[in-house]
Protein backbone atom coordinates (compact mmCIF):
# COMPACT_ATOMS: atom_id res chain seq x y z
CA UNK A 1 0.00 0.00 0.00
CA UNK A 2 1.22 3.37 -0.88
CA UNK A 3 2.58 5.67 1.90
CA UNK A 4 0.59 8.77 0.45
CA UNK A 5 1.32 12.23 1.80
CA UNK A 6 0.90 15.45 0.83
CA UNK A 7 3.75 16.88 -1.89
CA UNK A 8 4.89 19.20 1.22
CA UNK A 9 5.66 16.37 3.92
CA UNK A 10 7.09 14.52 0.90
CA UNK A 11 9.76 17.32 0.09
CA UNK A 12 10.37 17.95 3.50
CA UNK A 13 11.45 14.02 3.61
CA UNK A 14 12.78 13.57 0.56
CA UNK A 15 15.21 16.86 0.77
CA UNK A 16 16.18 17.87 4.62
CA UNK A 17 15.15 14.15 6.23
CA UNK A 18 17.68 11.69 7.38
CA UNK A 19 19.56 10.65 4.28
CA UNK A 20 17.42 13.04 1.90
CA UNK A 21 18.88 15.31 -0.95
CA UNK A 22 20.23 17.79 0.73
CA UNK A 23 21.20 16.25 4.22
CA UNK A 24 23.35 14.02 2.97
CA UNK A 25 25.43 16.30 1.36
CA UNK A 26 24.53 16.73 -2.42
CA UNK A 27 25.74 20.02 -3.99
CA UNK A 28 23.54 22.45 -6.43
CA UNK A 29 26.25 22.07 -8.97
CA UNK A 30 26.16 18.33 -9.62
CA UNK A 31 22.75 18.60 -10.37
CA UNK A 32 22.20 22.06 -12.03
CA UNK A 33 23.96 24.98 -13.60
CA UNK A 34 23.82 27.90 -10.53
CA UNK A 35 24.94 31.85 -11.20
CA UNK A 36 27.57 30.79 -8.29
CA UNK A 37 28.79 27.90 -10.08
CA UNK A 38 28.94 29.30 -12.95
CA UNK A 39 31.36 32.31 -13.31
CA UNK A 40 32.98 34.24 -10.10
CA UNK A 41 31.94 37.12 -11.48
CA UNK A 42 28.81 36.53 -10.01
CA UNK A 43 30.17 36.92 -6.74
CA UNK A 44 32.15 39.84 -7.33
CA UNK A 45 28.92 41.60 -8.05
CA UNK A 46 27.74 40.69 -5.02
CA UNK A 47 31.20 41.96 -3.35
CA UNK A 48 29.97 45.12 -5.14
CA UNK A 49 26.65 45.09 -3.73
CA UNK A 50 28.12 44.60 -0.28
CA UNK A 51 30.37 47.67 -0.29
CA UNK A 52 27.42 49.79 -1.09
CA UNK A 53 25.35 47.98 1.82
CA UNK A 54 27.88 48.68 3.82
CA UNK A 55 28.51 52.33 3.04
CA UNK A 56 24.70 53.08 3.75
CA UNK A 57 25.25 51.21 7.17
CA UNK A 58 28.13 53.75 7.93
CA UNK A 59 30.73 51.50 7.63
CA UNK A 60 30.25 49.51 11.01
CA UNK A 61 32.77 47.48 12.89
CA UNK A 62 31.11 43.88 11.93
CA UNK A 63 29.28 43.47 8.43
CA UNK A 64 27.20 40.77 7.91
CA UNK A 65 27.19 38.34 5.15
CA UNK A 66 24.76 35.93 5.17
CA UNK A 67 24.61 33.31 2.53
CA UNK A 68 21.16 31.11 2.94
CA UNK A 69 21.52 27.67 1.38
CA UNK A 70 24.80 28.21 0.95
CA UNK A 71 25.62 24.78 -0.25
CA UNK A 72 29.25 24.50 -1.06
CA UNK A 73 30.18 27.69 0.74
CA UNK A 74 31.80 28.92 -2.72
CA UNK A 75 29.66 32.58 -2.83
CA UNK A 76 31.42 33.10 0.52
CA UNK A 77 34.60 31.92 -0.31
CA UNK A 78 34.80 34.20 -3.52
CA UNK A 79 33.34 37.19 -2.06
CA UNK A 80 35.83 37.16 0.55
CA UNK A 81 38.27 37.12 -2.52
CA UNK A 82 36.99 40.39 -3.96
CA UNK A 83 36.35 42.20 -1.64
CA UNK A 84 38.20 45.17 -0.73
CA UNK A 85 40.95 44.33 2.13
CA UNK A 86 39.47 46.87 4.28
CA UNK A 87 35.95 45.53 4.04
CA UNK A 88 36.81 42.12 4.01
CA UNK A 89 38.47 42.59 7.47
CA UNK A 90 35.36 43.33 9.02
CA UNK A 91 33.36 41.11 7.48
CA UNK A 92 31.59 38.36 9.25
CA UNK A 93 30.49 35.97 6.98
CA UNK A 94 27.96 33.03 7.72
CA UNK A 95 26.44 30.29 5.52
CA UNK A 96 22.97 28.84 6.42
CA UNK A 97 23.54 25.27 5.57
CA UNK A 98 22.01 21.55 6.87
CA UNK A 99 24.47 20.42 4.76
CA UNK A 100 27.97 18.86 6.48
CA UNK A 101 30.58 22.06 5.88
CA UNK A 102 32.95 20.98 3.16
CA UNK A 103 36.64 21.13 4.20
CA UNK A 104 37.47 23.61 1.96
CA UNK A 105 35.51 26.27 2.80
CA UNK A 106 37.38 29.18 3.85
CA UNK A 107 38.23 29.26 8.35
CA UNK A 108 36.69 32.82 8.39
CA UNK A 109 32.97 31.24 7.42
CA UNK A 110 30.69 30.34 10.06
CA UNK A 111 28.67 27.26 8.84
CA UNK A 112 25.37 26.55 10.80
CA UNK A 113 22.10 25.32 10.19
CA UNK A 114 19.76 28.07 11.29
CA UNK A 115 19.65 31.69 10.31
CA UNK A 116 21.00 33.91 12.62
CA UNK A 117 19.15 35.50 15.16
CA UNK A 118 20.10 39.14 14.15
CA UNK A 119 21.30 40.80 10.88
CA UNK A 120 23.38 44.16 10.10
CA UNK A 121 24.52 43.72 6.38
CA UNK A 122 23.61 41.71 3.51
CA UNK A 123 21.88 38.54 3.06
CA UNK A 124 22.15 36.62 0.22
CA UNK A 125 19.80 33.77 -0.63
CA UNK A 126 20.58 32.10 -3.97
CA UNK A 127 17.98 29.23 -5.19
CA UNK A 128 16.98 28.81 -1.59
CA UNK A 129 13.24 29.84 -1.65
CA UNK A 130 12.64 27.24 -4.51
CA UNK A 131 13.45 24.14 -2.07
CA UNK A 132 11.53 25.15 0.58
CA UNK A 133 8.64 22.34 0.62
CA UNK A 134 5.35 23.24 0.17
CA UNK A 135 2.09 22.13 -1.14
CA UNK A 136 0.53 21.35 -4.46
CA UNK A 137 -3.71 22.07 -5.11
CA UNK A 138 -5.37 21.21 -7.74
CA UNK A 139 -8.90 22.73 -8.97
CA UNK A 140 -11.51 19.58 -9.36
CA UNK A 141 -15.47 19.93 -10.04
CA UNK A 142 -15.83 19.61 -6.34
CA UNK A 143 -13.39 22.56 -5.66
CA UNK A 144 -9.78 22.89 -5.07
CA UNK A 145 -7.97 19.94 -3.33
CA UNK A 146 -4.58 19.51 -2.01
CA UNK A 147 -2.79 16.58 -4.09
CA UNK A 148 -1.43 13.54 -2.44
CA UNK A 149 1.51 11.98 -3.65
CA UNK A 150 3.30 8.15 -3.27
CA UNK A 151 6.69 9.05 -2.56
CA UNK A 152 8.20 5.96 -4.14
CA UNK A 153 6.70 6.75 -7.44
CA UNK A 154 5.54 10.33 -7.61
CA UNK A 155 1.86 9.32 -8.51
CA UNK A 156 -0.85 11.54 -7.21
CA UNK A 157 -4.26 11.27 -5.92
CA UNK A 158 -7.12 14.40 -4.65
CA UNK A 159 -6.91 14.35 -0.76
CA UNK A 160 -8.38 16.92 1.11
CA UNK A 161 -9.81 20.75 0.47
CA UNK A 162 -7.08 23.18 1.82
CA UNK A 163 -7.48 25.29 5.18
CA UNK A 164 -9.05 28.53 5.40
CA UNK A 165 -5.72 30.30 4.77
CA UNK A 166 -4.57 28.20 2.15
CA UNK A 167 -7.79 28.82 0.38
CA UNK A 168 -7.12 32.87 1.24
CA UNK A 169 -3.27 32.63 -0.29
CA UNK A 170 -4.75 30.50 -3.14
CA UNK A 171 -7.54 33.45 -3.98
CA UNK A 172 -5.08 36.41 -3.40
CA UNK A 173 -1.80 34.90 -4.98
CA UNK A 174 -2.42 32.23 -7.54
CA UNK A 175 -6.42 31.95 -8.23
CA UNK A 176 -7.77 28.36 -9.72
CA UNK A 177 -10.30 28.75 -12.47
CA UNK A 178 -10.71 26.05 -14.65
CA UNK A 179 -10.61 22.11 -13.96
CA UNK A 180 -7.02 20.87 -13.92
CA UNK A 181 -5.60 23.90 -13.37
CA UNK A 182 -2.99 23.60 -10.20
CA UNK A 183 -1.40 25.98 -7.65
CA UNK A 184 2.31 25.45 -5.74
CA UNK A 185 0.93 26.49 -2.45
CA UNK A 186 3.57 29.29 -1.26
CA UNK A 187 2.48 30.09 1.71
CA UNK A 188 5.82 28.44 3.22
CA UNK A 189 8.17 30.18 0.87
CA UNK A 190 6.31 33.44 2.24
CA UNK A 191 7.17 32.17 5.87
CA UNK A 192 10.62 31.46 5.15
CA UNK A 193 11.38 35.06 3.77
CA UNK A 194 9.27 36.35 6.29
CA UNK A 195 12.05 34.58 9.20
CA UNK A 196 14.57 36.04 7.16
CA UNK A 197 13.69 40.06 7.49
CA UNK A 198 12.45 39.84 10.69
CA UNK A 199 16.49 38.96 11.54
CA UNK A 200 17.46 41.90 9.27
CA UNK A 201 18.06 44.86 11.85
CA UNK A 202 19.59 46.68 8.68
CA UNK A 203 20.88 46.52 6.14
CA UNK A 204 19.29 44.26 2.37
CA UNK A 205 18.12 40.68 1.62
CA UNK A 206 17.95 39.42 -2.05
CA UNK A 207 15.99 36.45 -3.02
CA UNK A 208 17.38 35.21 -6.01
CA UNK A 209 15.20 32.27 -7.58
CA UNK A 210 12.98 31.09 -10.25
CA UNK A 211 10.01 33.45 -10.01
CA UNK A 212 6.60 34.05 -11.56
CA UNK A 213 3.93 36.89 -10.95
CA UNK A 214 0.36 36.67 -10.82
CA UNK A 215 -1.03 37.74 -13.72
CA UNK A 216 1.32 35.28 -15.57
CA UNK A 217 1.57 31.77 -13.11
CA UNK A 218 1.92 28.67 -14.95
CA UNK A 219 -1.59 26.69 -15.19
CA UNK A 220 -0.04 23.35 -14.22
CA UNK A 221 2.98 24.46 -12.08
CA UNK A 222 6.51 23.78 -12.14
CA UNK A 223 7.16 21.30 -9.80
CA UNK A 224 10.31 19.34 -11.81
CA UNK A 225 12.78 17.32 -10.39
CA UNK A 226 17.01 17.69 -10.89
CA UNK A 227 19.41 14.67 -11.14
CA UNK A 228 23.09 14.88 -12.58
CA UNK A 229 22.13 17.40 -14.65
CA UNK A 230 19.22 16.36 -16.07
CA UNK A 231 15.26 17.30 -16.05
CA UNK A 232 13.50 14.14 -14.61
CA UNK A 233 10.15 13.47 -13.23
CA UNK A 234 9.30 15.08 -9.77
CA UNK A 235 9.56 11.97 -7.71
CA UNK A 236 10.22 12.62 -4.14
CA UNK A 237 12.02 9.73 -2.90
CA UNK A 238 15.42 11.42 -2.07
CA UNK A 239 16.99 10.30 -4.98
CA UNK A 240 16.96 13.84 -6.88
CA UNK A 241 16.04 17.52 -6.20
CA UNK A 242 12.48 18.42 -6.33
CA UNK A 243 11.83 22.23 -6.65
CA UNK A 244 9.27 24.20 -7.86
CA UNK A 245 9.06 28.22 -9.00
CA UNK A 246 8.56 31.05 -6.22
CA UNK A 247 6.00 33.85 -5.88
CA UNK A 248 8.76 35.89 -5.14
CA UNK A 249 5.92 38.96 -5.14
CA UNK A 250 3.62 37.25 -2.65
CA UNK A 251 7.19 36.94 -0.73
CA UNK A 252 7.45 40.71 -1.28
CA UNK A 253 4.42 41.24 0.51
CA UNK A 254 5.27 39.00 2.91
CA UNK A 255 8.68 40.80 4.19
CA UNK A 256 6.93 43.86 4.15
CA UNK A 257 4.74 43.01 6.42
CA UNK A 258 7.99 41.65 8.72
CA UNK A 259 9.86 44.93 8.23
CA UNK A 260 11.22 45.67 4.89
CA UNK A 261 10.68 49.28 4.65
CA UNK A 262 11.64 49.28 0.66
CA UNK A 263 11.02 46.54 -2.30
CA UNK A 264 12.45 46.09 -5.39
CA UNK A 265 11.10 43.63 -8.01
CA UNK A 266 13.75 42.87 -10.94
CA UNK A 267 15.49 40.47 -13.25
CA UNK A 268 18.70 38.96 -12.40
CA UNK A 269 19.72 40.38 -15.86
CA UNK A 270 18.84 44.17 -14.76
CA UNK A 271 20.07 43.74 -11.56
CA UNK A 272 24.10 42.45 -12.61
CA UNK A 273 23.97 44.76 -15.85
CA UNK A 274 23.60 47.45 -12.52
CA UNK A 275 26.14 45.72 -10.62
CA UNK A 276 28.98 46.30 -13.63
CA UNK A 277 28.63 43.11 -15.62
CA UNK A 278 27.66 44.15 -19.37
CA UNK A 279 28.78 41.21 -21.33
CA UNK A 280 30.48 44.01 -23.87
CA UNK A 281 32.69 42.30 -26.37
CA UNK A 282 35.86 44.15 -25.45
CA UNK A 283 37.47 46.06 -28.78
CA UNK A 284 38.79 44.52 -31.38
CA UNK A 285 42.13 46.72 -31.79
CA UNK A 286 42.58 45.38 -27.72
CA UNK A 287 43.44 41.79 -29.41
CA UNK A 288 46.45 43.87 -31.31
CA UNK A 289 47.89 45.64 -28.49
CA UNK A 290 47.28 43.09 -25.93
CA UNK A 291 46.29 39.76 -26.80
CA UNK A 292 46.17 38.40 -23.30
CA UNK A 293 44.27 41.16 -21.79
CA UNK A 294 42.08 40.96 -24.96
CA UNK A 295 41.16 37.24 -24.37
CA UNK A 296 40.54 37.45 -20.94
CA UNK A 297 38.16 40.24 -21.56
CA UNK A 298 36.27 37.89 -24.25
CA UNK A 299 36.26 35.52 -21.41
CA UNK A 300 34.84 37.64 -19.05
CA UNK A 301 32.60 38.90 -21.54
CA UNK A 302 31.32 35.26 -22.41
CA UNK A 303 30.76 34.79 -18.62
CA UNK A 304 28.99 37.71 -18.32
CA UNK A 305 26.71 36.78 -21.03
CA UNK A 306 25.25 33.18 -19.38
CA UNK A 307 24.83 35.32 -16.14
CA UNK A 308 22.47 38.19 -17.94
CA UNK A 309 21.00 36.05 -20.46
CA UNK A 310 17.13 36.54 -20.47
CA UNK A 311 16.28 33.20 -21.22
CA UNK A 312 18.77 31.47 -18.69
CA UNK A 313 20.23 32.75 -15.42
CA UNK A 314 19.41 36.60 -16.32
CA UNK A 315 15.78 35.86 -16.28
CA UNK A 316 16.15 34.73 -12.67
CA UNK A 317 13.67 36.82 -10.27
CA UNK A 318 15.40 39.11 -7.86
CA UNK A 319 13.38 40.11 -5.00
CA UNK A 320 15.44 42.70 -2.93
CA UNK A 321 14.23 44.04 0.15
CA UNK A 322 15.90 46.81 2.49
CA UNK A 323 15.45 47.37 6.30
CA UNK A 324 16.69 50.63 7.60
CA UNK A 325 18.48 51.71 4.81
CA UNK A 326 17.58 52.66 0.93
CA UNK A 327 17.21 50.04 -1.58
CA UNK A 328 20.94 49.79 -3.49
CA UNK A 329 21.47 52.44 -6.42
CA UNK A 330 22.88 49.99 -8.68
CA UNK A 331 20.58 47.82 -8.09
CA UNK A 332 17.27 50.24 -8.42
CA UNK A 333 18.26 52.59 -10.63
CA UNK A 334 19.32 49.77 -13.19
CA UNK A 335 17.47 48.83 -16.45
CA UNK A 336 16.84 45.38 -18.25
Amino acid sequence: MAAWATWRTAMERALYGEGGFYRRGERPAEHFRTSVHASPRFAGAVARLLAEVDDALGNPARLDLVDVGAGSGRLLAHVLEAADPALAARLAPVAVEIAPRPPDVPAAVRWRADLPEAVTGLVIANEWLDNVPLDVVEQTPAGPRTLLVDPATGAERPGPEPSAAELAWLERWWPLREPGDRAELGAPRCAAWAAVIGRLERGVAVAIDYAHERAARPVYGTLTGYRDGATVPAVPDGSCDVTAHVALDACATAGERAGADATLLTTQRAALRGLGLSGARPPLDLAHRDPRGYLAALCAAGEDAELTDPAGLGGFGWLVQAAGVPLPAQISTSRP
